[in-house]
């Protein structure tokens, strides 16, 4: 049956103009008898997902064409919500406490637009829940005489987990723990549960880390069945597995990394000729070699979709043995790689380039601390050291620059925001927080990386097979035009254009080493949309880039597996046949968006680790006065993130005596009715910590 699911909705948004029985869709699309099963099993899937909505009268029809949106619930501690739309540009959607309808946080449903206020804000109900998010919750549990109660850690959900006595498994009052759901809300019921795991108390070691690979549910051990396959594996590279592959290893070939890093996934080589010419070599490590389609272990990298790094603990997409071994390019040890072999004239231009399977045995294995140490700091020892390596990093250096230049004569958007580097002890717990350096060494990877994903990309872009794609849309218009008219009220004149990503980083330059710089740069960055992993490329804006993929980290990432998979089925193969096409579009889509929300999960997970760490910092700062910026401002108090070790609390308006103050929500500030003092978005401001509540994982500041 050659329909799709996209034929399908577009002949739905064409010619169904009410919504119709299943056997007028037959009809509507001429399903023969013989196609009727697979067609109604990709009706049922349609719906399943909330692509098409089924009404009363066993009609289907197109969410938006019945006031319907089809989307993910984001809960409020009030019990309130908003619908985020599966359609991009589509408003969020109001559901007040009554109309939630059993519906809990970041569960998929589908809604009902029932008004919309004077400002044009929509309100709803929930209408079905098409999948629950929550199968356990984690939280502090109450034990009383005849029941028990789960507060959840995560504010959003608003419903306590009502737990039976026989169902406490000796969990005691206060302990932190893991409930497994058996009965989900209704409208006027809590969600009944199991207790199935005791994490231990508040003041457990590392239990905040827990907690959160807890909620986010994310898997920390790897079945047997796949432990097993991936013990079955080679130890190392014998002469066998190098028939038909370049041999590189005589090439002088570094891979440069974190302090802390475990796996080392990239490693590149360079030469420059006499004509100026240079070439560089980035070679990734051959995953796809030890993980074919449909083995145990892809099956289970697949489901994970990414590894986690979070500040204690990595939570990896493979098991150690291929991971930190056979897969990681450890120094002076035989791997099997896929190299984008790459010719650059003296301009940074891409003159030539080769894709092929080969094996390397990597130096040295350098970090960005000692690399930024030979190039910026001349530190004579450790020049001494890699002596026999100074002349490839400088010409790294000299490539990574013109490579840069011409990026961001394109119009590449450079966000240079610090990012906190959480400091740890033995025990996990947080004795320092600090601005990450990014220096050149970091640069010269980026840069390289970045040449070499879309060498790929433009490769394969070429060649008519489906491909998965890195692609970031442009922003939307009306939130780019918000921005314009932030930026007037600062007084800045430049506009920026939503399509064009030169305009952003021409601001950006202009922004360069100004007070505001850092806000600014966030509040641009919330504007625009996430990249993701799709099969149609539509380009990376951010990038402003026509062709991008992920190809460098396939011990870290899936789709860039699924890359070199498919560059080697197209070196092997001069013509894919046409059923083939078919059968990785299909697969390709699936997991592209399986990659992309792996991914969004897992970036969410890390950002809560690294709030959980900065709080448990602050918690005996209580007292402690800090310089820092308002960083938003809304009616009830303004943020402030603190300069120096970028933590965020709330000044309330309620703690500020000497005046009422007026919230302007389009200048961005709170106004005093009688002082004329007013507290704007990027202001500097000197605070006293007031208060750190872990539980509700909110600071409070007061202005000193």
């Amino acid at each position: 049956m050659e329909l799709t699911r996209d034929d399908i909705l577009k002949l739905m948004q064409d010619k169904a103009y009410r919504p119709l029985l299943l056997k007028e869709l037959i009809g509507l699309f001429n399903v023969s008898r013989k196609e009727r099963p697979v067609f109604k099993e990709m009706i049922g899937d349609m719906l399943e997902k909330g692509l098409i909505v089924k009404i009363r009268g066993d009609r289907y029809g197109l969410p938006g064409k019945m006031n319907l949106i089809t989307g993910v619930l984001q809960g409020h501690p009030d019990g309130y919500g908003f619908v985020k739309s599966d359609l991009e540009g589509e408003a969020d959607l109001f559901v007040p406490k009554r109309n939630m309808m059993g519906a809990m946080h970041n569960d998929r449903v589908v809604a009902r637009i029932e008004s919309a206020d004077r400002g044009g804000r929509l309100e709803g109900r929930i209408i079905r829940i098409l999948e629950r998010f929550h199968s356990r919750i984690v939280g502090r549990f109450e034990r009383g005489k005849n029941f028990g109660f789960v507060i959840p850690s995560d504010r959003k959900i608003s419903h306590d987990i009502y737990i039976p006595p026989k169902l406490f498994n000796k969990a005691k009052d206060g302990d932190v723990v893991v409930a497994k759901i058996i009965a989900y809300p209704q409208k006027t019921r809590n969600p009944e549960g199991e207790i199935i795991k005791v994490l231990g108390r508040s003041s457990t070691p590392g239990i905040d880390t827990g907690m959160i690979i807890e909620e986010y549910e994310l898997p920390t051990e790897f079945p047997e069945d796949v432990i097993t396959e991936a013990e079955a594996l080679p130890g190392e590279v014998a002469e066998s597995m190098l028939k038909e592959r370049v041999d590189l290893r005589t090439l002088q070939t570094v891979t440069i990394d974190g302090e802390r890093a475990k796996d080392f996934d990239d490693a590149v080589s360079i030469e420059k000729l006499p004509d100026g010419r240079f070439r560089l070599w980035v070679h990734i490590a051959d995953v796809s070699y030890y993980v074919p389609w449909g083995s145990e272990l892809d099956n289970e990298s697949y489901n994970r979709g990414t590894s986690v790094y979070l500040p204690d603990r990595v939570i990896p997409m493979f098991p150690e043995r291929l991971s930190n071994h056979i897969c990681s390019l450890n120094p002076r040890e035989d791997r099997l790689t896929l190299t984008a072999e790459m010719m650059f004239d003296g301009n940074g231009n891409r003159i030539n380039y080769k894709i092929y399977e080969s094996v390397i045995n990597s130096n040295e294995r350098m970090t960005y601390t000692a690399v930024k140490e030979i190039l910026e700091d001349e530190d004579s020892k450790i020049i001494s050291r890699y002596s026999d390596l100074i002349e490839t990093f400088h010409l790294m250096r000299e490539l990574c620059l013109k490579l840069r230049a011409k990026r961001m004569g394109r119009g590449s958007i450079d966000f240079d925001l610090p990012e906190p580097e959480i400091i740890l002890d033995l025990q996990s717990k947080t004795i320092n927080i600090v601005r990450s350096e990014r220096n050149i060494a970091h640069q010269i990877i980026e840069e390289f990386m970045l040449a070499a994903n879309e060498t790929i990309a433009r490769h394969m872009g070429n060649k008519e097979i489906p491909f998965i794609y890195r692609v970031h849309e442009s922003p939307d218009e009306d939130k780019i035009m918000e921005f314009n008219e932030f930026m007037e009220d600062l007084g800045y004149k430049f506009k920026l254009n939503h399509q064009q990503p030169k305009t952003f980083q021409r601001l950006l330059n202009k922004l360069e080493g100004k007070s505001e710089e850092t806000l600014i740069n966030q509040l641009l960055l919330r504007s625009m949309k996430q990249a993701r992993y799709s099969t149609e490329n539509i380009g990376h804006f951010g990038l402003a880039s026509e062709h991008y993929t992920h190809f460098t980290s396939p011990i870290r990432r899936y789709p860039d597996l699924i890359v070199h998979r498919l560059i080697k089925e197209v070196s092997k193969n001069r013509r894919i046949k046409e059923e083939r096409k078919s059968l990785l579009d299909a697969k390709l889509k699936d997991i592209a968006k399986h990659s992309s929300e792996r991914e969004r999960l897992s970036m969410e997970a890390e950002r809560e680790v690294v709030e959980l760490k900065k709080l448990e910092f602050m918690q005996d700062k209580i007292g402690s006065e800090y310089d820092g910026v308002i960083s938003g401002v809304v009616a009830f108090g303004f943020f402030v993130e603190l300069e120096d070790i970028l933590v965020e609390g709330l000044v309330r308006v309620t703690s500020m005596y000497d005046d009422f103050y007026r919230f302007e929500e389009r200048q961005h500030r709170l106004a005093g009715d009688r002082t004329d003092k007013v507290y704007r978005l990027g202001d500097k401001v000197r605070v006293r910590v007031d208060k750190v509540d872990m539980e509700k994982r909110k600071i409070d500041f007061i202005l000193a």
